[in-house]
C-alpha cells in the first residue's frame, strides 16, 4: 500500500470519527453520550497511530454526514408536510433543508480541500528532497 493510498484510509478513519462526535453532540439527549464515549475511544487509538495525521482533515469533513441526514430529513420543507399512508394521516413540521445541506458541504470541502493541500505538499517535499534540494519559502 502506498503512502497515498495509506492517507486516504486515515482520511475515512476521521472522516468516521468526525461524524461520529457531530452524532454524539446532536443526540447528546439520548444516545449521544454512548456515541460520544465511542468515538473519543477511536479518536485516542488512531491518535496513537504513526502515519494518522496525514487523514485528519477527515475529521472536519465527518462533521458534514449528521448535516446531510438532517437535511434529506427535512426534504420536504420548510413547513407543514402531510402523508397519506395506508389510510393514516399525519402531518409534521419540516425545517428548511438547505441550512444543514449548505453547511454540510461546507465541513465536507473544507476538509478535502485541506487534506489534498497536505499531499500536495508532502509529494513536492518528497520531490525536492529526492533531487537533493531543498523546498523554497520560509524554514
Amino acid at each position: 500500500m502506498t503512502r497515498t493510498q495509506a492517507a486516504w484510509g486515515w482520511f475515512v478513519g476521521w472522516f468516521v470519527v468526525g461524524a461520529g462526535a457531530a452524532l454524539g453532540v446532536i443526540s447528546i439527549l439520548t444516545i449521544g453520550v454512548f456515541v460520544l464515549a465511542i468515538t473519543v475511544v477511536i479518536a485516542l487509538l488512531f491518535a496513537t497511530r504513526r502515519r494518522s495525521v496525514d487523514g485528519l482533515p477527515g475529521l472536519i469533513s465527518g462533521f458534514s454526514l449528521p448535516l446531510f441526514y438532517v437535511a434529506y430529513l427535512n426534504r420536504d420543507g420548510p413547513g407543514t408536510i402531510c402523508t397519506f399512508d395506508q389510510g393514516i394521516h399525519s402531518c409534521g413540521d419540516e425545517w428548511n433543508p438547505a441550512p444543514f445541506a449548505t453547511v454540510g458541504a461546507a465541513f465536507l470541502l473544507t476538509g478535502l480541500i485541506v487534506f489534498l493541500a497536505m499531499q500536495h505538499s508532502r509529494k513536492r517535499r518528497a520531490a525536492t528532497t529526492a533531487m537533493g534540494t531543498r523546498p523554497s519559502g520560509p524554514p
